[in-house]
């Protein structure tokens, strides 16, 4: 800020400094009587002096901006293709050259450092909280008899999007929205998505009867709106006011701008639905969260079925280690190499593909003015997919030996002749729902994404260890339940990924110090996996589909029948009878 000058004539004519205390102690003669300077002229003088400073100080202060932006620009930027590629270490992929230089050293080394029994070491659980909100759920839904009848504002119909774990997302926050606005929840309805290409009903995917029962005493459900309401409307569900929520709308958003609408139309139509609820909510409505994720759904029968028989035959299959085995979610499709815009190691030709897929998928979102693709940058900073390959090296840095049962929940990997044979050749016990499953037990599944992800998620759920290797909806959704069911403990490895990729572009890289570095990547993953997020009172910003404890761990007080029989199969989880699940809580 420029300083404020002023000006003070002494006994000798000589001038003091200024406001900020600052004053020259070089001394100066004295003035002649009969050359003196006007009070005007030395403010010009002083002024010029002073805006000359403040002029440089300026200058200094928009170059070195300028110069970071540049050097941004440069590295990142669409300028990067003028001035050439710029090396950083660890974007490129050469984890297949590592492969082979390591390999001998792999297979020579089968000791196994690792028990399945004993991956995990810390056993810390956290506090629940008190007093646990559900005594106060009913009183504050309005849910007590018939008394409920004259209360409720309307009816709310949602549609949810997105894969699997996105639209559990969107019901439980329906289920939320319909308690917190006092409403009648519709079954909601799935979009069918471009790239998911599913047109499975909630039917489909979850027992609706079961959904229905467990939300009597908080929230009404029903599967249709009722004809007289729908008779106002010419029985067309597009007539119906519409109302786009903004996302992570909060309870007093809802409160202000949607109740008036629900009470003045008596039905309303929330499109799209995801993410539509902020998380920050008071202690009973996020217990509806709970109840609707852990307690209302349940797989239906068709995909429960086949999901118990794809873990009983796991568990079989993992007699070596004590019916216990090891889930990778592997996103290494061909759509998902697509969207991160990374590139592994096929080429000019791979970049075509993926050009096309992207283009094909996604449109125009990919060729934009803004967007700069940089794959070796992406790949820098984690957001690259993690390959078969470079997943089975991990494991076996960490000490999961050729013995080790390996469930691997994927869709179709991308080019899986070429990128699955490394990880088969050093986990030999490899299996699929494909591999496990019947062609005609699955036949019913085929062409359903959703559905064969609901296998996927039912057979990793129940694994001892699980393992995420891209992030996203699935991954999120599960380690939250794992910590339900495990006593707050996730069990899940999560690479550290920047780490990773500079390992594995290190040739001079040795198999022991590989191992060392992949045992203190378990550790952190170990540590990790007990951790609480701060809460205070229900300021919270992390997800509750994550970390559902405390708060979800009144649904152990709701449920009589899991406290006294240790059965999970009333809280929604579809393989009551497993060794796994019956110790979880133990």
């Amino acid at each position: 800020m420029k300083s404020k000058i002023y000006h003070q004539q002494n006994s000798n004519n000589s001038v003091v400094g200024s406001d900020n205390g600052c004053r020259s102690e070089s001394p100066s003669p004295p003035l002649s009587p009969n050359r003196r300077v006007p009070r005007r002229q030395r403010r010009q003088t002083l002024f010029r002096a002073s805006s000359f400073s403040f002029r440089r100080k300026l200058r200094y202060l928009l170059l070195l901006p300028m110069i970071y932006a540049s050097g941004l620009l440069m590295c990142v930027g669409p300028f990067s293709g003028l001035v050439g590629w710029v090396y950083v270490p660890g974007s490129v992929y050469r984890s297949p050259e590592i492969y082979r230089k390591l390999r001998d050293d792999i297979f020579a080394d089968n000791s196994t450092d690792v028990e399945l029994s004993s991956v995990w070491k810390y056993k810390r659980r956290p506090k629940m909280q008190k007093p646990c909100p559900n005594s106060t759920v009913t009183s504050h839904l309005a849910l007590n008899g018939e008394s409920s009848a004259l209360t409720l504002s309307g009816y709310l119909i949602v549609e949810a999007n997105g894969g699997l774990n996105q639209q559990r997302s969107a019901i439980c926050n329906a289920v939320a929205v319909a308690g917190l606005l006092n409403a009648v929840l519709v079954i909601p309805e799935f979009e069918f998505h471009a790239i998911w290409k599913d047109s499975s009903t909630f039917g489909d995917i979850y027992d609706e009867d079961h959904f229905i029962s467990s939300l009597e005493r908080y929230v009404k459900v029903l599967r249709h709106v009722p004809n007289e309401v729908m008779a106002r409307f010419d029985y067309n569900l597009t007539t119906i006011p519409t109302i786009r929520v903004q996302a992570w709308a909060t309870v007093k958003y809802y409160n202000g701008e949607v109740y008036p609408m629900l009470k003045e139309h008596g039905v309303i139509r929330i499109s799209p639905f995801a993410n539509r609820l902020a998380m920050s909510v008071p202690p009973y409505i996020q217990l509806l969260r709970c109840i609707a994720n852990y307690k209302a759904l349940k797989f239906s029968s068709p995909i429960s079925t086949l999901a118990e028989k794809l873990v009983d035959r796991m568990v079989e299959k993992s007699s070596d280690t004590g019916g216990k085995y090891v889930a990778v979610h592997l996103r290494f499709e061909e759509d998902m190499v697509a969207f991160s815009c990374c590139l592994y190691e096929g080429g000019r030709a791979e970049k075509s593909e993926m050009d096309v897929i992207r283009q094909k998928s996604w449109k125009g979102k990919f060729k934009r003015r803004d967007r700069v693709i940089r794959p070796d940058l992406n790949r820098v900073i984690g957001k690259c997919p993690l390959t078969p390959l470079e997943v089975g090296m991990m494991l076996r840095g960490m000490g999961f030996d050729n013995n080790t049962s390996i469930y691997l929940a994927s869709g179709r990997i991308y080019q899986p002749e070429k990128h699955l044979a490394p990880l088969q050749e050093m986990f030999p016990r490899l299996y699929t729902k494909e591999s496990l499953a019947t062609p005609e037990e699955l036949a019913p599944f085929e062409g359903y994404s959703t559905r064969m992800a609901a296998l996927d998620y039912t057979v990793s759920l129940l694994s001892e260890v699980f393992v995420t290797t891209q992030g996203g909806n699935f991954p999120h959704f599960l380690m939250g339940h794992r910590r339900f069911l495990f006593g707050g403990h996730a069990k899940t490895i999560i690479p550290d990924k920047p780490k990773l990729v500079l390992l594995l572009q290190d040739m001079e890289m040795r198999w022991e110090v590989f191992k060392k570095e992949m045992k203190q990547m378990l550790g952190e993953s170990d540590r990790k996996g007990v951790m609480v997020p701060r809460l205070r009172k229900i300021n919270r910003k992390t997800s509750i589909y994550t970390y559902p404890l405390p708060e979800c761990e009144c649904i152990f007080h709701l449920s009589s029948n899991f406290s006294t029989t240790g059965n999970i199969q009333n809280l929604g989880a579809l393989h009551p009878t497993s060794n796994i699940m019956t110790s979880a809580r133990l």
